[in-house]
């Protein structure tokens, strides 16, 4: 984000400085809001924005075990409720969201975040997949993809991801992502361990990054 100085100069146009940098923060939100929007493809995944139609999955996705014991409990109990949440996702200006399918039938079973948190100093990386399509490897190849186009995209050099002390999958998936743990933090009423990734580059299984942020 560009600091402005307390005086602000005109240039010939008559426009200050400080409008200047304004306007060069709203095209830089905005190229980084459209790049992280587009879609993504692996192997055996896809990775489409969240949209107004996915609104059955995500009821589906927020009410399963794993996310009301790790995420938490939406209060999002039929189909008005979910379509709302997604709107509510659609509208954050600070966050992305992709639904990830199998390539094979189009079927939804997760979900990608990057978000700029409250608490966080940089955007954090989250996910959350349907109970019957854990231990396939569809989280690591779907946040790989994520975490590889943020590279490619250069804005993002430190990358978060929060996660509950007793959620072993998810501490073993960030590590294999290459986030490093670096702290626990205190948010609400709840201890989060907190990892990071610095200047991550092309993600493969087990690599280690190149320091926390």
């Amino acid at each position: 984000m560009a600091q402005h100085a307390g005086r602000s100069g005109k240039d010939a146009q008559g426009i200050g400085q400080g409008e200047l940098d304004h306007v060069g923060d709203f095209y830089t939100n905005l190229k980084q809001k459209v790049f992280m929007q587009h879609n993504l493809t692996t192997e055996r995944l896809v990775l489409n924005s969240v949209t107004s139609g996915d609104a059955a999955f995500i009821l589906e996705l927020v009410n399963t075990p794993g996310w009301l014991k790790f995420i938490g409990d939406r209060k999002v109990h039929d189909l008005p409720a979910a379509e709302a949440y997604v709107q509510k996702m659609r509208n954050n200006q600070d966050a992305n969201s992709w639904v990830v399918r199998l390539k094979a039938g189009e079927i939804p079973i997760g979900v990608i975040s990057f978000l700029q948190r409250d608490y966080l100093e940089h955007r954090d990386i989250g996910f959350a997949f349907l109970p019957g399509f854990g231990k396939k490897g569809y989280a690591f190849e779907a946040a790989s993809a994520v975490l590889n186009s943020l590279v490619e995209e250069g804005s993002y050099p430190c990358i978060y991801a929060t996660t509950l002390p007793d959620n072993v999958n998810s501490i073993q998936l960030l590590e294999k992502l290459g986030l490093q743990y670096e702290r626990v933090i205190r948010v609400g009423e709840e201890d989060l361990r907190l990892y990071a990734i610095n200047h991550p580059g092309a993600i493969q299984p087990g690599k280690r990054s190149d320091g926390g942020c």
